[in-house]
């Protein structure tokens, strides 16, 4: 199911020509992180490194690859090799895998203000807040993104699971109501209700 936070967001590839190898491998790896095979996109970056050593989307890529396969340390020591650490976004995807959620809403902050029209920024946000015990900010940061980006799942999703743990429970079945599968909509909404219950909001003071 698509929901929650995709904690590693994809890096923008920097312009290139198109068809170019570069660029063909760069579309490879997100293909491969998009399917779930992080392995792979891992071994396809092993590759390119060796083609084009030091590319910055490539590591970039590897930070996010390594934190799919839930190897924390070693996305921090990838980090570790970007003149700033990789920046806000980066610093923000290794807070939230540390399950530091405050911490990681104020490196997500950071990242939107410097790409505001990036509605994953403002998802991973906005999922930061809400684990943060921040759930008014959570839903206004998703119902940005959403509005930038109407048609992704994972941002309507993670709306509902706000809206619900923020006890707005009204607005959350009016956007369930819009879905047109009866049996999708059923499905989804005791999904979400579950998962808000079991949500472990944590507020750090």
């Amino acid at each position: 199911m698509m929901w929650l936070i995709p904690l590693m967001l994809a890096a923008t590839p920097a312009p290139d020509e198109p068809g170019s190898t570069r660029s063909l491998y760069l579309q490879l790896i997100h293909q491969a992180r998009a399917d779930g095979r992080p392995r792979a996109a891992i071994a396809y970056l092993d590759d390119f490194d060796r083609r084009y050593p030091g590319d910055a989307d490539a590591r970039t890529l590897r930070v996010n690859a390594l934190l799919d396969l839930g190897d924390i340390e070693a996305a921090e020591t990838a980090a570790a090799t970007f003149p700033d650490g990789g920046g806000s976004a980066i610093h923000g995807h290794l807070s939230a895998a540390r399950g530091r959620w405050v911490e990681a809403a104020s490196f997500y902050q950071q990242a939107v203000a410097a790409s505001p029209a990036d509605p994953m920024l403002r998802n991973a946000l906005g999922y930061a807040q809400l684990r943060a015990g921040q759930p008014e900010s959570a839903i206004e940061s998703l119902r940005g993104a959403l509005d930038l980006a109407p048609a992704t799942a994972v941002i309507r999703n993670n709306l509902l699971l706000a809206l619900i743990a923020g006890g707005q429970a009204p607005p959350a079945n009016a956007m369930l109501d819009q879905i047109r599968d009866e049996r999708e909509r059923d499905s989804l909404r005791r999904q979400i209700i579950a998962e808000a219950a079991r949500l472990p909001i944590q507020k750090d003071y």
